[in-house]
């Protein structure tokens, strides 16, 4: 039995359970329908017919009396009573009463005595009594006819009585079988109650013997192992199922610690990793702010020998220029090219090294501000090319101001250099809050960057053209990723702009003031001279 399966197990147990619940209450069911017959017969049945027999039998009495009135008297009045026995009220009740005793032969065999009695006192002498008084009198009924009519009715009595008695008898015998049969239901009831308790109390005997106990086995084996003895085989007896729930704990017990072993190999090799990390992160810093030290240093005393070298070139080509032959002012055009290209470089390779270094410090700036200073800055280059350049209202944002004219300033200059041959450009700065970040973006009708470079540009050095188409250090995008990443905000190129480029950074919100609406700015030039001014282009 031990090793039989615990769902068979419990199949079986709840089949025999079921089994017997089943009889007990088919049992109950048929004692309870034969109950509530025994009762229907007692409480309906039998006083339906013998309220009606009562009834009935009363009535003919009182019909009696009135045809010995109508004799003495000569009244039709007092005929009055015979009516009742011809009622629907007696009719219906008659009717009612007759289906029931038909069930029964000895009732229905007195019933139909007492009905045939009925009738002949009716027929011999209720019925010619009436018809004589009505023909001659209430003086032609004879002491002989009404001794006929008292001996015919005493015998429809005697009929009506053994009929009642036989009605009784029949109820008397009702009521003891439904009393039999209510003390049967009774401790049928009992003893289904007991017999239920006792397959309760069987049914929890077997499962605390089937499950309870063996899964407290186990419960007590996986406590073991979760105090911390990883090393206790877990081994419970009972069902097999419960045997092979112990056997999968124990697997898992067995792969647990050999994953404890792994992860310790694991944290040892981690921790490792980690301190190797954070070694490699000293060096990198250190190597970081070594190589920014000598990008600063490196450009900063590169400034002094390279302004001699251009100056000198600069003034050989003045002094001699069209003196020598042409392949020699091409030499000197050529150094004197690359000594103001070098100091381009060195000045932007300054500018890049410095941001984040030397700060001034931060504090709130408007951004129409800054905007007004690029503009100033580039009006030489926007006056050459003919560019509209405008804004919207611009926020207050909180950064360093000269860094964040710079990031402008680069912007703006980009767009206007890079801009469709024979047209004019047009360049408009606007700001929108997003979440907690000013997004302001700057829009030009350009050339545009195709999709494929939009991370590409940022990258120090990077140029998308030859240096003889337009001009540049490559440093100019790299700067502003540098300024807006310092400022703790990102840069991007809008993809879905089609026409033109579109680039947006963002900035953090320090505070929410109200946008300063940005007044009209002219670049310095003849009145024909495109102008800067607040809105978008017309």
């Amino acid at each position: 039995m031990r090793r039989v399966p615990l769902r068979r197990r419990i199949g079986a147990l709840l089949s025999a359970v079921a089994a017997i619940l089943v009889l007990l209450l088919v049992g109950s069911s048929v004692l309870l329908q034969q109950t509530r017959d025994e009762q229907h017969k007692v409480v309906v049945d039998y006083f339906t017919v013998l309220r009606a027999g009562n009834d009935g039998f009363t009535a003919l009495i009182d019909a009696e009396t009135a045809i010995r009135g109508y004799a003495l008297t000569g009244d039709p009045a007092t005929l009055q009573p015979l009516d009742e026995l011809q009622s629907p009220r007696l009719k219906q009740e008659s009717a009612a009463s007759l289906r029931i005793v038909r069930r029964e032969p000895e009732l229905s065999a007195a019933y139909d005595r007492a009905a045939a009695a009925a009738r002949t006192w009716y027929a011999e002498w209720a019925a010619p009594v009436q018809a004589q008084i009505r023909a001659s009198g209430a003086r032609a009924v004879t002491d002989a006819s009404i001794l006929q009519g008292k001996a015919l009715f005493d015998r429809l009595r005697a009929a009506y009585q053994d009929y009642i008695a036989a009605l009784r008898r029949h109820r008397d015998t009702a009521r003891d079988h439904l009393q039999t049969e209510t003390n049967l239901l009774f401790v049928a009831v009992v003893v289904s109650l007991l017999i239920a308790a006792g397959l309760a109390v069987a049914i929890w005997v077997f499962l605390l013997r089937w499950v309870v106990r063996p899964l407290d086995r186990l419960a007590a084996e996986t406590r073991t192992v979760r105090s911390g003895d990883f090393d206790h085989v877990v081994r419970v007896e009972g069902p097999p199922e419960v045997e092979q729930l112990g056997a999968d704990v124990d697997a898992m017990r067995q792969g647990l610690v050999a994953t404890l072993a792994q992860v310790r190999s694991a944290s040892d090799e981690v921790e490792a990793a980690r301190t190797m990390l954070e070694r490699q992160a000293e060096d990198l810093a250190r190597s970081n702010r070594d190589l920014e030290q000598f990008a600063y240093v490196a450009s900063h005393d590169l400034q002094e020998p390279l302004r001699k070298v251009a100056s000198f070139c600069q003034l050989l080509q003045k002094r001699y220029g069209g003196q020598l032959d042409e392949r020699a002012d091409q030499y000197i055009e050529f150094a004197v090219d690359g000594a103001k290209r070098m100091q381009a470089l060195i000045n932007d390779l300054l500018a890049f090294s410095r941001v984040g270094r030397f700060s001034p410090g931060q504090a709130e700036v408007p951004l129409d501000a800054c905007f007004r200073s690029a503009v100033h800055n580039l009006e030489l280059a926007i006056e050459d090319a003919g560019a509209v350049v405008t804004a919207d209202a611009l926020p207050v944002v909180h950064g360093e101001a000269a860094l964040l004219t710079q990031l402008l300033q680069n912007l703006v200059g980009n767009a206007v250099k890079f801009r469709k041959p024979g047209g004019v450009p047009h360049v408009h700065v606007s700001g929108r809050q997003v979440g907690d970040e000013w997004e302001v973006s700057v829009a030009d009708d350009g050339i545009g960057i195709e999709p494929q470079y939009a991370e590409r540009v940022f990258v120090i050095f990077q140029r998308l053209h030859a240096k003889d188409a337009y001009e540049g250090t490559g440093i100019g995008l790299a700067l502003c990723r540098k300024i807006v990443e310092f400022h703790g905000g990102r840069i991007w190129i809008d993809a879905d702009v089609a026409d033109g480029t579109t680039i947006r950074f963002t900035l953090p919100v320090q505070a929410r003031p109200e946008p300063v609406p940005v007044e009209p700015l002219v670049a310095a030039g003849s009145p024909s001279t495109p102008a800067v001014q607040e809105g978008r282009p017309a």
